[in-house]
């Protein structure tokens, strides 16, 4: 099939995540391996209809691999929910003689690939780049990991604080439907309570959970919570319910917000995002289509991409498991 992709085209779309340019270096060096024509598309689907396009070569991509962000940049794009957009994103590939295209991204980007896809017979391929790690088929996705360890590295920090001082501290962490970056850093950082969306702790044993770890010595607590959580109406509200219940405790909020997606991606998210950039580009030259690069037992997977986008990823109730124990 290799004679029917001769020019491919990569872009990133949706929130950025650390590790974005890491894939956008392995696609445009394996096409470059391969013999194949690379054309960047800045500003996602929005370049896309713009026809914001830009011959890539091996060199083009020189040391991005170490940086957060996007080099290729990011929007969202209302006019490509329209049939009169996705047409015009249609024929600006076409005039540029683009055969395929590799979209970086999360739910959002491929729903948009899904729809072009089955609008056209576009050949698409999707790289899984969100620090939420909520798409099924895969185990990671790109910025994960960077993600986690800049909240637990930020929850070290706040920790000094709170020990100094004797006070509670309200982390508030990103993840509106999925609880995985308040989880897995909450364990990571020694938090005291973990409170994400999928598991509905309540305000009684919020405060039950407290008084234990003041009544077992602990002077200071963190109480990890994800922006997604069905306790209250937000972290602040929080914060005056135990102010109000217990006075005991000075409590403070730290809300971490976007520096999560900053920083410069750790090995890990570099080399995951090595190892799905060449699948990607491997698999349209193979002539598969509308398929999601993923990695699960640490091999590169396959999975439609309608598959991926279908629900959320599920908690894992093993390290759930583990945080009711160490929270003891």
């Amino acid at each position: 099939m290799t004679e029917n992709i001769k020019k491919v085209a990569v872009f990133t779309s949706g929130g950025d995540s650390p590790g974005m340019n890491a894939a956008i270096r392995s696609v445009v060096r394996t096409c470059a391996y391969k013999n194949i024509e690379c054309v960047a598309i800045y500003r996602g689907y929005q370049g896309m209809i713009d026809g914001d396009f830009k011959q890539m070569n091996a060199r083009s991509v020189n040391n991005i691999i170490n940086k957060g962000g996007t080099i290729l940049k990011s929007a969202r794009c209302e006019e490509f929910r329209t049939e009169k957009g996705r047409k015009k994103a249609y024929d600006q590939l076409k005039k540029e003689g683009i055969d395929a295209f590799v979209v970086i991204g999360g739910n959002g980007s491929f729903a948009g690939a899904v729809k072009f896809n089955r609008e056209y017979d576009f050949p698409v391929m999707g790289i899984p780049g969100t620090i939420d790690n909520d798409i099924l088929g895969t185990s990671f996705t790109i910025g994960f990991d960077t993600a986690i360890n800049t909240v637990v590295d930020v929850i070290d920090k706040i920790r000094d604080t709170a020990s100094s001082h004797n006070r509670l501290f309200f982390v508030e962490v990103m993840g509106r439907d999925v609880g995985h970056i308040a989880l897995n850093a909450g364990v990571g950082a020694g938090a005291e309570e973990i409170l994400i969306p999928e598991q509905n702790l309540g305000l009684e044993r919020l405060l039950d959970s407290l008084k234990r770890s003041k009544k077992s010595g602990k002077s200071s607590s963190i109480v990890i919570v994800a922006e997604g959580d069905k306790i209250g109406k937000n972290v602040f509200e929080l914060k005056e319910y135990v102010e109000e219940h217990l006075p005991i405790y000075d409590v403070r909020v730290s809300v971490l917000g976007h520096m999560q997606r900053g920083g410069n991606p750790t090995c890990f998210d570099r080399v995951l995002a090595s190892r799905m950039g060449v699948r990607a580009v491997e698999a349209l030259i193979e002539g598969k289509s509308n398929y999601m690069v993923g990695i699960r037992d640490n091999k590169l997977v396959l999975t439609p991409i309608e598959e991926a986008i279908k629900a959320h990823t599920e908690i894992d109730m093993e390290l759930l498991r583990v945080s009711d124990i160490m929270t003891t």
